[in-house]
């Protein structure tokens, strides 16, 4: 199976009260720990890029690491997605490379100036079948090159997404409703609340349109414990609950990003295997952990939060 777009996939998803994991690609380990677990799941997956990981991992090696895992698992659908695409440029490299999906983030511009740069992006990706993903109102934390102060973050108004979706001709929409980007969303001895209301008012206005969520890691403490067992120091790192998360899944949400709690289960591996073995130089010995780390969060997601599980 050959890489796809996510449209067949958002309507499945959206008529069977589940949602697709898309998850962060940085490195072959990663890659291989989500593709593996989809493919043992019989699961749909996003594996999406973010600038950072196009910076850091040169997107050539991105794009055949992807190449290698369709080739390896022809029985589920992949989409290969751009996630946070920062201008038109960087979603038009990208729609030229082969990519399936990309997002388009103009959510810190002015409300007519990110439909109008949304509305280019979606103009030259559906003409080379190629799905857009846009945002409206801006979720605070840190996510390689997107940083919004607390201040600065605001939560989606509904009375909005009608206008900016028929204008821009966008294909899913990620909204703000709480989630933040990070390990550190939530300040310690508070309860994390998404705000369904904001959600149910947009399901209202855009029937049947996918929704995305940003930000949905849920900082699994038993690799923060790890690694704060093994020489690190994570303080006071704290995620969206799951069952907040499932509940979203089975409304309007076609789509969760997850991207920091396979960062917390890859660190977790590597501590853990290099304090055990200090004398271990070999990189696959304590890649392997790694990579079984990941896979673990992303069965776990599949099965328990997405509800994904064999519906590929």
């Amino acid at each position: 199976m050959a890489l796809v777009t996510s449209t067949e996939m958002f309507k499945k998803a959206y008529d069977g009260g589940y949602a697709i994991g898309a998850f962060n690609v940085n490195n072959m380990e990663i890659v291989q720990a989500i593709t593996e677990a989809a493919a043992e799941l019989h699961s749909p997956v996003i594996l999406q890029a973010s600038a950072g990981a196009r910076k850091y991992a040169n997107p050539e090696y991105l794009q055949k690491m992807v190449e290698a895992a369709v080739n390896n698992c022809p029985d589920i659908p992949i989409v290969m997605h751009l996630d946070h695409g920062p201008d038109f440029e960087t979603c038009k490299a990208c729609v030229d490379k082969g990519f399936t999906s990309v997002m388009i983030d103009a959510s810190s511009k002015p409300f007519d100036e990110n439909i109008a740069i949304t509305k280019e992006v979606v103009e030259y990706a559906h003409a080379h079948g190629v799905v857009v993903e846009a945002e409206l109102g801006s979720l605070a934390g840190i996510e390689d090159d997107v940083k919004v102060s607390a201040e600065d973050s605001s939560y989606t108004r509904p009375e909005e997404v009608e206008e900016f979706v028929s204008r821009t001709g966008v294909d899913s929409l990620a909204i703000a409703i709480g989630t933040s980007h990070g390990a550190y969303k939530f300040k310690p001895g508070t309860k994390p609340q998404l705000r369904f209301d904001i959600l149910d008012e947009v399901v209202k206005r855009i029937p049947g349109f996918p929704i995305v969520l940003h930000g949905s890691s849920s900082v699994p403490q038993e690799y923060v414990k790890i690694i704060n067992e093994n020489g690190g120091a994570l303080k006071d790192a704290i995620g969206v609950p799951e069952d907040q998360l499932r509940q979203a899944a089975r409304s309007a949400v076609c789509k969760i990003n997850i991207d920091s709690d396979l960062r917390l289960a890859f660190t977790a591996g590597v501590r853990q295997t290099l304090k055990a073995n200090p004398d271990m130089f070999d990189p696959r010995g304590y890649l392997k952990v790694s990579r079984q780390y990941v896979k673990d969060v992303v069965t776990h997601k599949i099965k328990d939060v997405l509800g994904s599980e064999n519906k590929a």
